[in-house]
């Protein structure tokens, strides 16, 4: 089965920046679409961004702009670059490769 290792969270100011990592490792010959998703204090886990093995990405209204969803498929490995972070974007990340997930890293953006 596959597994995913998320790292990179930490405190962050507002405005300050960010860049997530994620590591598959594996069975990986089928993923095809890679994401991004976050869970929020008291909210549902929502989407961030995806990419897939072509390179078509999709982001989240509220983060357009702002973050950046890259890979390399020779490493397995996904990244999220997040600048000019806001409070709001506090959460947990999570990576994903349908169906898994990895266990989450937290983000914290704070004065």
């Amino acid at each position: 089965q596959v597994q995913l290792v998320e790292s990179g969270g930490g405190l962050v100011q507002p405005g300050g920046s960010l860049t997530l990592s994620c590591a598959a490792s594996g069975s990986i010959f089928r993923i095809n679409t890679m994401g991004w998703y976050r869970r929020a204090p008291g909210k549902e886990r929502e989407l961030v961004a995806v990419i897939t093995r072509a390179g078509s990405t999709e982001y989240a209204d509220s983060v357009k702009g702002r973050f950046t969803i890259s890979r390399d498929n020779t490493k397995s490995e996904a990244y999220l670059q997040m600048n000019s972070l806001k409070p709001e974007d506090t959460a947990v990340y999570y990576c994903n490769a349908y169906p898994y997930w990895g266990q989450g890293t937290q983000v914290t953006v704070s004065s």
